[in-house]
This record gives C-alpha cells, sequence and structure tokens, in this order.
C-alpha cells in the first residue's frame, strides 16, 4: 500500500483535497435525507402515501449497511481514486434517475444504488485522508473530511427542502446530480491517486474485527449512534409534549450549528487528546439527555441542552473513524466499513428502539433511554 504523501511539509494540510472528500460526504448525507424534506410533493407525483415514499430513506440505508463490507473488501486492491470516483459517479446517475423517472419501482432501484455507493464512499473517507497527511495530522484531515456531515445536516437539508418547494423536487435532485458532475472534476484535478492493498497487505474481516481496539470502537460507535438517532428520530414527539412543537426547526438549527463547532473543537484538538475527547463526548451527551429529561417543558434548558448535545455529535464520526483507523492500520479501509454498517444499524435501531420506548413508556422516558446507552458506551471508553 502506497505511503501518507510524504511531500507535503509536515505541518500542512492539503484542504484543497481534503475538502473535496468533505463535499463527497456532503452530497452524501443530502441523497439520504432530501426525500424528507419534499416527502408530500414526491408523493403527489408518485401517487402513492407518503408512508411509501418515505421507503426511498429505508431502501438508501438498507444498501449502504449491505455493501459498505462486501464492497470494501471484494475493493481493496482497486487504486482509490478511480474507486471513490465510481461510487461518487453512482450518485449523478441515482439522482438523475430518481429526477427524471414517473416509475415508483425505479425510484426504489435509484435509492438502492445510491445507498451502496455511499456505503463505499463512508469507508474510504477516512482512510483516504489519512493516506493524505503525515501521521500526526490524520485526526485533523478526518475532521476535515467529516464537515460535510453537519454542514449537510445544518444547512444542506434545509436548503434542499426550501429549494424544492421553490423550483419542484425534480429539479432539486437535478442540482444534485451537477454537483457531483462538479464533485468529478474536483477530485479529478485535486485528488491524488493511491494504490490499493498488495495481496500480503489485504485484511479479511475476521483478522481485522479481532485486531486490538477495532471491536470496543465499534461497541461504542453503535452505543452512540443509537442513543442519538433514538432522540433525533423522535425528537418532533418530545419537543410537542414540553409545548414547544413549533419550535421543531429551530431546536434542530440550534442543534446543526453546535454540531459544526464540535467538529472544529475536535478536528484542533482530536492528534493530542482521541480517547478524553471520546471520553467527553459521551459525558457530554449524557449531561444533555438528563437534561432533556429534568426539564422538558423550559424552553431555555432544552435549548441549553441541544447545544451540548449539538457539541458532542459534531465530532463524533471523526472521533470513532480516527480511532478505527489507528487500531486497525493498513486494514483501516475494511475497520472503516465495519463503522459504516455499524453506523447504519445504529440508525435504523434508533427508530426501532424509540419506537418502543414511545409506545410502551411514553416520551418521558426518552431521555433517560439515551443515558443508560451512554452510560454503557462511556464505561466501554473507560476500560478500551
Amino acid at each position: 500500500m502506497t505511503a501518507h504523501a510524504t511531500n507535503l511539509p509536515a505541518d500542512r494540510l492539503p484542504l484543497a483535497s481534503l475538502l473535496a472528500l468533505a463535499m463527497a460526504g456532503f452530497i452524501t448525507i443530502l441523497t439520504e435525507a432530501l426525500p424528507a424534506g419534499v416527502l408530500s410533493l414526491m408523493s403527489h407525483d408518485f401517487h402513492t402515501s407518503e408512508a411509501m415514499v418515505g421507503q426511498a430513506v429505508t431502501v438508501y440505508a438498507l444498501g449502504s449497511l449491505l455493501a459498505a463490507i462486501p464492497l470494501t473488501t471484494a475493493t481493496q486492491g482497486w487504486r482509490r481514486r478511480p474507486l471513490l470516483l465510481l461510487a461518487v459517479g453512482g450518485f449523478a446517475v441515482a439522482n438523475t434517475l430518481t429526477a427524471i423517472t414517473d416509475s415508483y419501482s425505479v425510484l426504489l432501484g435509484a435509492r438502492l444504488i445510491a445507498g451502496v455507493c455511499a456505503g463505499l464512499v463512508w469507508a474510504l473517507l477516512a482512510g483516504y485522508a489519512c493516506r493524505m497527511v503525515h501521521p500526526h495530522l490524520q485526526g485533523r484531515a478526518i475532521a476535515v473530511a467529516m464537515v460535510g456531515t453537519p454542514l449537510a445536516l445544518a444547512l444542506g437539508i434545509p436548503a434542499g427542502t426550501f429549494l424544492g418547494n421553490l423550483i419542484g423536487w425534480r429539479m432539486t435532485f437535478g442540482v444534485m446530480s451537477a454537483m457531483t458532475v462538479f464533485l468529478i472534476a474536483w477530485i479529478v484535478a485535486r485528488l491524488p491517486d493511491f494504490d490499493g492493498s498488495t495481496a500480503g497487505q489485504k485484511g479479511s474481516l475476521r483478522r481485522v474485527f479481532t485486531l486490538p481496539g477495532v471491536r470496543p470502537v465499534l461497541l461504542m460507535t453503535l452505543a452512540f449512534v443509537l442513543a442519538h438517532n433514538v432522540f433525533y428520530t423522535y425528537i418532533a414527539p418530545f419537543l410537542n409534549a414540553g409545548g414547544m412543537g413549533t419550535r421543531i426547526d429551530a431546536v434542530l438549527l440550534t442543534f446543526g450549528i453546535a454540531s459544526l463547532l464540535g467538529i472544529w473543537g475536535v478536528g484542533t484538538l482530536v492528534d493530542r487528546h482521541l480517547r478524553a475527547l471520546i471520553l467527553a463526548s459521551f459525558l457530554l451527551f449524557a449531561i444533555s439527555a438528563t437534561g432533556f429529561g429534568i426539564w422538558p417543558d423550559a424552553p431555555a434548558a432544552v435549548y441549553a441542552s441541544t447545544i451540548v448535545w449539538g457539541l458532542s455529535f459534531g465530532g463524533s464520526a471523526t472521533l470513532f473513524q480516527t480511532a478505527s483507523a489507528k487500531a486497525a492500520g493498513e486494514s483501516a479501509d475494511i475497520a472503516q466499513s465495519m463503522i459504516v454498517t455499524v453506523w447504519n444499524i445504529g440508525i435504523a435501531g434508533g427508530g426501532i428502539v424509540g419506537g418502543l420506548v414511545l409506545d410502551h413508556w411514553g416520551v418521558s422516558i426518552l431521555p433517560w433511554t439515551l443515558v443508560v446507552m451512554l452510560v454503557i458506551g462511556f464505561a466501554i471508553a473507560i476500560c478500551r
């Protein structure tokens, strides 16, 4: 496997290249979540229920979940830039199909393609970022590469939803296809290429899974992402119960802005204080969940808890992917594919667990469910 980009100054990040990776993450998140923002418009055009159109998000997640590990394993020997271009190009194809089709079956097929591409993109980003910099800058490089996620959540999805209502959802997906074509040109122009793994370097799934440190990182990721998605999925009923149902957009915007601050803070410190930051993320999230549990009907407390929640979440992907990459070494891409799989399990599990809690115990128990999960994750991090 080709070594890191040692021709760079030891204290500099290749920002133009890393931001291309960040844009890939931005488009991935935007493609995943945009249907939720234009659900009623898509439902009208496809002459089906909003619940059925909502399955476009489910199919996307399913594609990522099922494809990340086998595709990453199968393509270990491929050169990195052509592989990334193939995955990114899949978004252009999938979003264009989504924009022009009148068939619900084609829509689901296009979304499955996009999900498969997303699984591969997420598995590549952290390892790609690490190989472009000297070892002591790897955490910061991953932070820059991951900034597309909070940007998409805080700005991209609201902007996409607004654009969908302004010019139509089909044109909005067309705009995303155009953005993807621009990204392809950017990757070709600015992203360095690296060899894939040689036969002696390829890591089997079982061997990578048993490497010291990999399993604890996966368990921590599952605990954190599950807790996050339990609350993020059911934030609307929680706020409604506290009399803040009309402020959902303001709360989510607050969360998004705090997430951006969180990833900035993590990016500054991750290379020197990785373990401490992981512990702090669990602790801050648990504090915010406790605030939600004690003061669910106090707007000031809810906003304060949301800020702490966003700060803890913003850098979480960077932290877990950095920890995974350091634990796996040359097999970082395989370990990242496991993180992608666990992350999607956490997304799906958050909806299931949160729904069960709401049905059986009510919305007031939701924050305390998070606390339990986060205490478990914190314990794993302490013992790691």
